[in-house]
């Protein structure tokens, strides 16, 4: 049986510093995206908290009072919500996205830490090791966020594991040319992985009248969704916003098939 396309919603978002402030920011935006018919709602890395925020005073297991927060609100809209927040880890921290709702409570550790461009991820955040996937009616969705997005080897492995969509959500470091790295990057993975790619930036803090700390990747918007061969099918600008995919599995296998990026891969 051909899967039907699932209707994806990116919220871009600007997260401050208070869990609970958060959360009620969600609220509204689950309910917008709900309402023009989404299935799944993607929320930017550090939905839970802004970075800048000492993480180890805001993590929590993905069984606490947050993230069951986060569980209710997707069961209240029947919908899968994919959300940044930071789980403990010993001395560190894990840079976790969250998937709850139909049926699913679980959460991806960022493999790849942004230890790049001045800044060491990697000194309050441990790495995760394991590739996730989750099913959402029939349609395979495979999960990474933000810096992940520089290794391509971790999105074809989710299509080899049988994604057509990969929910990328991120919380993009400034500076020059960076939204440009970030639009050409979200639509090479579509590209060499023949998938649907949802990335979901956190919004410019600067469109949002946010103070942030200046040295912290807090995002710069520019969210897209880009088909799997690479164009571009809804996009924003630095503010907060909301868009939405159609995400058609079928479109994965066409163009798996015309451009021959899993077949013909070869490992050295």
């Amino acid at each position: 049986m051909t899967a039907t396309p699932l209707r994806i919603a990116a919220c871009q978002i600007t997260s401050l510093s208070d869990p609970a402030v958060n959360l009620a920011i969600m609220e509204s935006w689950v309910r917008r995206a709900a309402d023009g018919g989404a299935r799944v709602v993607v929320f930017p890395e550090a939905t839970m908290a802004q970075f800048g925020t000492p993480l180890a005073a805001v993590a929590q297991s993905i069984d606490g009072p947050w993230a069951t927060a986060v569980a209710e609100l997707a069961d209240a809209h029947s919908v899968l919500i994919a959300a940044g927040m930071f789980t403990p880890d010993g001395n560190r921290v894990r840079n976790t996205l969250l998937l709850s709702g139909l049926g699913h409570h679980t959460g991806y550790h960022k493999i790849h830490l942004y230890d790049a461009f001045g800044y060491r991820e990697s000194d309050t955040v441990a790495p995760g090791t394991e590739p996730v996937t989750v099913t959402v009616d029939d349609v395979v969705l495979g999960v990474a966020t933000c810096y992940d997005v520089r290794f391509p080897a971790l999105f074809q492995q989710l299509a080899i594991a049988g994604a057509t969509a990969i929910l990328l959500p991120a919380s993009w470091g400034a500076g020059p040319g960076k939204a440009e790295q970030w639009d050409a990057l979200v639509r090479a993975r579509a590209l060499d992985s023949g998938s649907w790619i949802v990335g979901c930036d956190q919004a410019d803090p600067k469109a949002s009248d946010v103070q942030v700390d200046s040295t912290a990747p807090t995002g710069v918007g520019c969210s897209l969704i880009a088909d799997p061969l690479g164009r571009v099918t809804a996009t924003l600008a630095a503010a907060p916003g909301l868009i939405f995919a159609d995400v058609d599995p079928a479109a994965a296998t066409h163009a798996r098939g015309i451009t021959g990026v899993l077949t013909n891969r070869t490992e050295f």
